[in-house]
């Protein structure tokens, strides 16, 4: 029990709360400031059923870990590493935001509006989809990029066989 309240381990909890805290939080003002506040409601915490599920896994995992094999908390290299990649991520969702800026939305529109713009410079200009996660894509990028090219038709064809979605096995 003492090792779940380690100062590695602790710190390493620590972090994971912090990083769930600040990515939701920062999401909803992110998207308060580009969308307007009238505009913007709890869904854009982007809390699900799902998620909740997702973050309780994650707790129980580091509960078993922390208490069937205490010594790998101890390795801080590893946490630098997932910490590291955690810090670059939010990077890159967030200047992925700021660059589509009403263009980014949380929910995929199935509707063309007036306000769309095709973004293709910044973070875009390298990578279609720099703010989704791997087993989302699959599933995702498929929809998003139907109603892309009902949208923005040859101008999207051309920016998509020019730029990769930047996410491995998915066109």
């Amino acid at each position: 029990m003492t090792a779940m309240f380690s100062n590695t381990a602790s710190i390493q909890l620590s972090e994971l709360c912090f990083a769930i805290v600040f990515f939701h939080v920062s999401e909803f003002v992110l998207a308060i400031s580009i969308h307007g506040m009238t505009n913007v409601t709890l869904t854009s915490l982007l809390i699900s059923k799902n998620y909740i599920i997702a973050m309780i896994c994650s707790l129980l995992e580091y509960l078993v870990e922390v208490t069937l094999f205490p010594a790998l908390k101890e390795h801080w290299w590893i946490n630098g590493i997932g910490l590291a990649m955690v810090v670059i991520g939010e990077i890159i969702r967030k200047m992925a935001m700021l660059t589509a800026g009403r263009a980014f939305t949380h929910l995929i529109k199935i509707r063309h509006e007036e306000h769309h713009k095709l973004v293709t410079h910044g973070i875009y200009g390298v990578v279609r989809h720099p703010v989704i996660a791997w087993q989302f894509f699959a599933q995702r990028i498929p929809y998003e990029e139907h109603y892309l090219r009902q949208f923005f038709g040859a101008k999207y064809e051309e920016y998509a066989q020019r730029v990769p979605s930047g996410i491995p096995f998915v066109k």
